[in-house]
């Protein structure tokens, strides 16, 4: 049925619930396009009439020109209605008497209709308004009888065309409308247009009433936040590289794309993915240069590495998808099946939630789903219908779940919650405004203190990133190990930055039949492993039993800490205890609960991620914590200030867990008043550091790299100080740390 050769030869795919009619313009010596070429448009009519229903037509010439389902709906209703018209053969020389107003009114319905159904009711409603004058002019009874049958089969006619959605939208503007002009269809029509290897559907075209909000580069790619006068959501509109290519430069890389795509990666190949994108990078670099010579094109040596970015993106990589995760001011991704006709979500860092104008297909989803199968070693499929994992891309990293039928009845639908690029640190939390300099000093007295600790919020609340941080408070002469089922902990960067860190990864809650070892295996294997920090990623399920035995055991004689989802202290009892069966004797093993909630604006519009408490949990309670007063605030959030303010129990010394640290340190035992000296010495130490930065307008000082040196410095400082007067001076700390401070920043500034 399909003649490749042939202008307008054509296909009737489906891709879920899309039916897409490709049609094959690359013999066409024109742009294909409906709303500037009478000829596309009667062609399309003429296939749309032979093949029915289709939800999106693609013309491929070179690139792809979609028109999507609104669209392509106007055009089947036109398609249709000729096919209605010919059908009933209500046009026949008997009933049009004059052959003049038969050629003319079938020039109209079996050719204008097609290529040009604006003018076509135009032209009937001239037509009708010359019979009905030439009406009231005619004597003869049979003059005025065809007359009168052919006013009835005009006035039919109309009423059909004025059905259709086309002249409907189009009616207002086509006072004065002449053959030819097509300008109606351009306001009507517009395609998405994008390179034919690329399967993702972008619009390119600005929103005509948007307001610009923003705009900004990431590397190459172009993006602008509009504000819609429709809705309070913003539109995140990127415009990628790939779509601004030359003719030429388009071509090398549609060429290089057809060699590489022979090659069928192997899994093997995907167990190690940068290493992959990093060959792939190289024979597409060849490829490229190669093709270039061949074909005379002298492109310099940065015009190439660009090709073959855009080359490996649409091979091996993730697509448009990447060009997102790139954009340090995007934090989570979210795209809803069905495939092919929402748009992709996401959270700004400045907007808040934003559509974007990127539409993927079916194609592109199921292409994203083949890869992190392979790259996971998880199974995606009916009987593991959820998929969790991670990504590293260059220059960025991101946690995703997948959903998959029969859980999701329409598809696959995607959920990539995006790392921060280099680790958090509480000096990076303080000049957000997460948390105050006092709350992290007393986070750093705590993580010292070795106690046992519970990062608990809601999701989305920065939970991970808060631990993320802590883990920086943690010496680098301790070894840390962290278990978690999608690996979300900056352990490679900590790794680099010169700690001893063992990650390990355990099965997700909700796989079943894996080989991967379980949650509560992993925890009870730490035990085995030496004296270390651990650190659990989240705690979820049936883990948390065996969490609780180390922190009862006490083999691991430093900090434990981990996430759990709650929103309050007692949120985070309930759920250990009522939930996840942990015995509620066991859970007074937690020492600290710090608890980061979303904080949300009066109109609902914008919101601020927060530390809301810091609290700890007393040991002398039978049943239940809040009645019995064992849930005591060390911190509490002031909505009216914005930031925490410590409680009178703090200020007052009334702090078990702060005073069973001091126990155990000859200098602060007994000495409350040293204790809250260290505290806000620490306190100090962070603001300092914040404002040295913004002073400076150098942020990264407040970067996990530089925040370790100092608080290694710190430590040693003390250790001298200590050394030297007998006692931990805060004055004298604070001051000699205060000019090594200065001297680092003079002397090598900071990477």
């Amino acid at each position: 049925m399909t003649k490749k050769k042939e202008a307008f030869s054509y296909d009737v795919l489906r891709e879920g619930e899309d039916v897409i009619l490709r049609v094959d313009c690359e013999k066409y010596t024109r742009v294909p396009s409906l709303e500037d070429d009478p000829t596309t448009m009667s062609k399309t009519c003429d296939i749309l009439a032979e093949v029915g229903h289709v939800t999106k037509i693609v013309y491929v010439q070179k690139r792809d020109y979609e028109y999507d389902s609104a669209q392509t709906a106007m055009l089947t209703e036109i398609a249709r209605l000729y096919n209605q018209l010919v059908k009933q053969k209500i046009i026949n020389y008997y009933s049009i008497t004059e052959p003049s107003k038969y050629a003319e009114i079938q020039n109209i319905l079996f050719n204008l209709l097609k290529k040009d159904p604006l003018v076509a009711y135009v032209e009937v409603i001239r037509i009708h308004r010359r019979e009905k004058s030439y009406l009231t002019k005619a004597t003869n009874p049979k003059i005025i009888s065809a007359i009168k049958s052919y006013i009835s089969l005009l006035e039919y006619i109309i009423k059909l065309l004025e059905k259709t959605k086309l002249v409907t939208i189009a009616k207002s503007h086509l006072a004065g409308y002449k053959p030819g002009d097509r300008s109606a269809y351009r306001r009507i029509l517009n395609p998405a247009i994008k390179p034919d290897f690329i399967f993702t559907r972008l619009m390119a075209s600005y929103p005509r009433d948007g307001e610009e909000l923003d705009a900004y580069l990431v590397g190459d790619t172009e993006v602008t936040i509009f504000k819609l006068p429709d809705t309070i959501q913003s539109l995140y509109h990127v415009i990628p590289p790939e779509f601004k290519l030359s003719e030429q430069k388009y071509e090398l890389v549609d060429a290089a794309r057809r060699i590489m795509s022979e090659h069928k990666p192997k899994k093997s190949e995907f167990v190690d993915p940068e290493r992959m994108r990093e060959v792939f990078f190289n024979v597409g670099h060849d490829l490229i240069e190669e093709l270039a010579s061949y074909r005379n094109l002298r492109l310099r040596t940065k015009e190439i590495n660009e090709l073959t970015k855009v080359l490996v993106r649409y091979t091996v990589g993730f697509g448009l998808i990447e060009l997102l995760l790139q954009d340090e001011k995007v934090q989570d991704i979210t795209i809803n099946s069905p495939m092919g006709q929402i748009p992709i979500f996401l959270i700004h860092q400045d907007y808040d939630d934003c559509k974007t104008n990127i539409v993927p297909t079916v194609t592109e989803a199921e292409s994203w789903a083949s890869k992190l199968r392979m790259i996971s070693g998880r199974p995606l499929d009916e009987a593991n219908p959820i998929l969790d994992t991670e990504l590293i891309l260059p220059g960025a990293s991101s946690r995703i779940c997948v959903v998959g039928s029969p859980l999701n009845p329409s598809g696959l639908a995607y959920a990539f919650r995006r790392h921060r690029d280099k680790p958090w640190t509480l000096p990076l939390f303080v000049n957000n405004r997460m948390i105050n300099s006092l709350g992290a000093g007393i986070i750093s007295f705590l993580v010292d203190g070795s106690r046992t600790m519970l990062v608990a919020g809601t999701r989305s609340s920065g939970k991970t990133s808060l631990l993320g941080s802590v883990l920086t408070e943690i010496m680098r002469k301790y070894r840390i190990i962290s278990i978690e089922d999608t690996l979300e902990l900056p352990v490679i960067a900590l790794r680099k930055l010169g700690y001893n860190v063992q990650p390990m990864k355990v099965a997700a809650a909700m796989t079943k039949g894996s080989a991967e070892v379980p949650a509560d295996e992993g925890i009870r294997t730490t035990l085995r492993m030496g004296d270390s920090c651990l650190i659990v990623g989240e705690v979820r399920s049936t883990e948390t039993l065996a969490l609780y035995e180390a922190m009862r055991v006490g083999a691991l004689a430093n900090v434990v800490a981990g996430t759990i989802h709650g929103d309050s202290p007692y949120g985070v009892f309930d759920r250990v205890v009522n939930d996840l069966g942990v015995p509620r004797t066991s859970f007074k093993a937690t020492d600290i609960i710090v608890v980061a909630n979303p904080i949300k604006s009066a109109d609902g519009l914008h919101r601020w991620r927060r530390v809301t408490q810091i609290t700890e949990v007393r040991k002398h309670w039978e049943k239940d914590p809040m009645l019995e007063k064992g849930f005591v605030d060390l911190m509490k959030y002031d909505s009216i200030s914005d930031e925490l303010k410590p409680s009178d129990d703090l200020i007052n010394g009334e702090s078990d867990i702060l005073k069973s640290i001091a126990g155990n340190v000859k200098e602060w035992a007994g000495n409350w008043d040293a204790v809250w000296d260290n505290i806000q010495l620490r306190a100090k130490i962070k603001q300092t550091l914040v404002d040295y930065a913004n002073n400076s307008k150098n942020l990264d000082l407040l970067e996990a790299p530089f925040v370790i040196q100092s608080n290694d410095e710190f430590h040693r400082i003390s250790d001298k100080v200590k050394e030297e007067v007998g006692n931990l001076d805060s004055k004298k700390i604070f001051f000699e740390w205060d000019e090594w401070v200065k001297r680092a920043i003079k002397r090598k500034g900071v990477s």
